[in-house]
This record gives structure tokens, C-alpha cells and sequence, in this order.
């Protein structure tokens, strides 16, 4: 992948249920401001990548690894000329938490305390981890996911805090959310959400960036990315589901999928469908 050329290849391995995995080279890439619902491990190969998490900027180079927990905000862009280069696994929270139950002694929601660790041994691991899958090797990727999860709770591991909602604003928070996840192909605008919960549109506004990291048009962007993943997995063809979403068009499901997830929506459901396909060593065009 020499030059300015991008690639990234989002897929699953039927044997690894419940992680989503992915390599990937960019350079003028610009993640915008969104959430995962699994874990984010991305193992950095080469270059730096800069991503905005906790209210600062934080800078991840090779042999370092770029760690984000669930429903966290954060971004993602190159910190170098040449961009950088990763293979990441995204365990959801089950997993994490059967592992950490398991081989760790951490009580409550597991998770990472920083969000960048210098650690070339698991860097090594979680590429070992995509190789596995690549050849087929169901036990060798299981093993080494596990190893690799393992070592990085003992390393930087630590119960997450509970979201506890108690002050007005951000129980007014949680409704609007709730209202944004209901309407999500046809919401309220910001004057209009704030009337129905009794707030003005500013008050909303900040109580919303308080709780959840992003005012509520990022997060319903990012929610409806979420929503047409899951209709993606389920076989729903891309025009559909941003219809379903609330996307004026496939275009616009492009677009803002391309920005949130790295890879357009039908590659993304191509590779998701095919994934006993022989061709898994492949990566596709980051652009739609």
C-alpha cells in the first residue's frame, strides 16, 4: 500500500461471535466524532493516529495501541504525512466481560483505564488475531483474542464508571435521547424536542453535550449508522436501509457511513455476508 493509497477491510469471523474485525491504511482519512458499541483495540502497525477522546487529543504510533470503550465519543485522523496503518478487534461487552470474569480479578463493567498503551506485544497479538482468521484458524484466533483482551485488562483494566442520572438536565438528556431513538427516520427539530420536554433549545443543547459528548444532530447521525449496521447484517440491501434510517437517499447512508465506520455500506455488508469467502486476505477501497 505505498503512497497515498487507502484501504480498509471491515469483516467477521463466524468462529469469533460477538467481534467485529478490521485492517485498514489511511491517510487523509477523518473520522468524525462517534461512538462504537463494542470495545475499540486498534493495534497501531505504522504512522500515528490522532483521535480526540476525553477531551483532549491523543496520539497513538507504532507499536501502541488506541483503546476506546463502548458508547465513548471520540474521533480519528492521521498525525503524520503518511497516515497510519492498523488491524483492530471490536469485542462487545459480553466478551470483554466473560474474559474479565474469567482470567481477571476486576469487579463490575470492565474496562480501559487510557485510552493509548505502549504495549508491542499485544500490538503484535491482535494482528496475530487477524492472520488467524485469515487462514481459517478458529483456535489459534480464539486463543489469541483472549490472551490478548487478558493482558490488556491486567494492563490498563479498571471497572467502568456507572452512568448515573441525577441532576434535571441530564434526565432531560435521557428523554430527549429516548425521543431522538424513537423518531430516528423523522425526528423533532431542536425547538420542537425542547417544547415537548418543558427546556429551552439552549438548555437541551448543553445538557445533551454534558452527557452524551456530541450535540443531538451528531448523535442521531451516529445512532442511524448503528441502526443501518445492523439492518446491513441482517441482509437489508443499502438503498433500504437509509431509507429505514432516515437517510434521504444511499448516497447520504455513504457518505456519513463511510466517515463513522471507515468503509462504504456495501462493501461493508459484502465482506460481512462472505465470510468464508477465499479471498479473505483482500482489502477494499476505504471510499465509496
Amino acid at each position: 500500500m505505498a503512497g497515498t493509497d487507502e484501504r480498509a477491510r471491515h469483516w467477521r469471523y463466524e468462529e469469533l461471535p460477538g467481534v467485529d474485525l478490521l485492517r485498514a491504511r489511511y491517510v487523509r482519512k477523518n473520522f468524525v466524532r462517534h461512538t462504537h458499541e463494542h470495545f475499540v483495540i486498534a493495534a497501531i502497525a505504522a504512522g500515528v493516529e490522532v483521535f480526540h477522546h476525553g477531551g483532549s487529543d491523543q496520539y497513538a504510533a507504532a507499536g501502541t495501541l488506541a483503546l476506546v470503550n463502548p458508547d465513548t465519543p471520540h474521533t480519528g485522523r492521521a498525525g503524520v504525512p503518511e497516515g497510519w496503518r492498523y488491524g483492530a478487534v471490536y469485542p462487545s461487552p459480553d466478551v470483554v466481560a466473560a474474559i474479565a470474569a474469567e482470567t481477571t480479578t476486576l469487579r463490575g463493567t470492565p474496562g480501559f483505564v487510557r485510552p493509548v498503551l505502549d504495549d508491542p506485544h499485544t500490538v503484535e497479538l491482535v494482528h496475530k488475531v487477524l492472520r488467524a482468521t485469515d487462514e481459517g484458524n478458529a483456535l489459534a484466533a480464539d486463543t489469541l483474542l483472549r490472551v490478548a483482551v487478558t493482558r490488556l485488562l491486567r494492563l490498563n483494566g479498571g471497572p467502568l464508571p456507572r452512568r448515573d442520572v441525577r441532576s434535571a438536565g441530564a434526565r432531560t438528556a435521557a428523554r430527549a435521547r429516548a425521543l431522538l431513538e424513537e423518531r430516528l427516520a423523522g425526528p423533532p427539530s431542536l425547538e420542537e424536542l425542547a417544547g415537548e420536554l418543558g427546556s429551552s433549545p439552549f438548555a437541551l443543547l448543553r445538557a445533551f453535550r454534558d452527557a452524551y459528548g456530541m450535540p443531538p444532530h451528531a448523535w442521531l447521525t451516529d445512532a442511524r449508522v448503528r441502526r443501518a449496521r445492523r439492518l446491513l447484517d441482517a441482509g437489508t440491501p443499502p438503498s433500504e436501509a437509509a431509507a429505514a434510517v432516515g437517510f434521504t437517499d444511499q448516497p447520504h447512508l455513504n457518505r456519513h457511513f463511510t466517515r463513522i465506520v471507515g468503509v462504504p455500506p456495501g462493501a461493508y455488508q459484502r465482506e460481512r455476508k462472505n465470510v468464508q469467502d477465499t479471498g479473505r486476505g483482500l482489502l477494499l477501497p476505504s471510499r465509496a
